[in-house]
């Protein structure tokens, strides 16, 4: 028996449908597969559009996934995917709202032809807006996560988008469970984004502020050969630090001091990665170093 397919899987047993395609959708396939469920990907004729972005995304997005190419704008591909939909529990989808009332997969008509069917639809942005046109770049900017113009390191609402609709799955399910019917969430990526945008909302990581760099034992400093980003937050991991780099400022050091700041960097700047490394080993201080950026 595979991973896949053991029994205490939350899902095993489960078959899901996905019409979704760019990264959320398939991004949540790979977390709902890892649960257990039979997952089935319909590709349109032109391909996977991941394969234009990244193939080797493309190769782990689809690792375990069964995958079928149907024209839904045909009569036979809509006869296949039809059929494919009257076996499986649940249908994941990325169109926007027009585009599925169009084809017919909008929630309400699917409840009236396949009233057990669960649905999830992801979408850019909840409730009224969500025919807007968007992307992540976009969902990202609404959240405030997008400061300057330097690039996201990574695409958070999609993959936030992704979490958000694997949780959605696991809802739905439960829901038929209790009422024996179908149920729907939608899932919009600027949610997703916002959820993740809170702490800066908050102020909790504004330049200046605790986690913003305000705290000497909480940021990155240059070593010798790259970077180092330090989190000795904790009374313990500060009191460690303290000790390590000579602060002796009782009964602690005000770490948002100017001298807390500068014993912390020259002690960083006058040692290598590997050395930082092993007195974080040594003194049990959380930290990585990273090349020089």
């Amino acid at each position: 028996m595979s991973s896949n397919s053991h029994p205490l899987h939350a899902l095993h047993g489960t078959r899901l449908l996905s019409l979704a395609l760019n990264l959320p959708g398939p991004a949540a396939l790979q977390r709902l597969r890892a649960m257990g469920a039979r997952c089935t990907q319909v590709l349109p004729p032109s391909g996977d559009p991941m394969a234009q972005y990244s193939p080797q995304a493309q190769q782990q997005l689809g690792l375990g996934i069964w995958q079928t190419t149907l024209d839904l704008k045909s009569a036979t591909g809509q006869q296949r995917l039809h059929a494919l939909l009257g076996r499986v529990d649940v249908l994941l989808t990325s169109f926007r709202p027009a585009a599925l009332r169009r084809l017919g997969l909008d929630a309400e008509s699917l409840r009236a032809r396949y009233p057990a069917l669960c649905t999830v639809a992801i979408v850019g942005a909840p409730g009224g807006r969500a025919d807007e046109a968007g992307h992540d770049l976009s969902y990202q900017s609404e959240a405030g996560l997008v400061p300057g113009l330097q690039m996201p390191v990574s695409l958070l609402a999609d993959m936030a988008g992704a979490l958000l609709a694997s949780e959605a799955v696991l809802q739905v399910l439960a829901q038929r469970q209790r009422s024996g019917g179908g149920a729907h969430r939608e899932v919009a990526l600027t949610e997703a984004a916002h959820w993740l945008a809170l702490p800066r909302q908050w102020g909790l990581t504004s330049a200046g502020a605790l986690l913003g760099g305000g705290h000497a034992g909480y940021r990155l400093y240059p070593c010798l050969d790259g970077r180092v980003a330090l989190a000795a937050l904790e009374p313990h991991f500060a009191t460690a630090l303290a000790q390590l780099v000579g602060l002796d400022m009782p009964p602690m050091p005000d770490w948002g001091s100017a001298q807390a700041h500068q014993a912390v960097a020259a002690f960083m700047a006058q040692r290598t990665r590997a050395q930082l490394e092993q007195l974080a080993a040594a003194h049990d201080l959380p930290l990585h170093t990273l090349p020089a950026g």
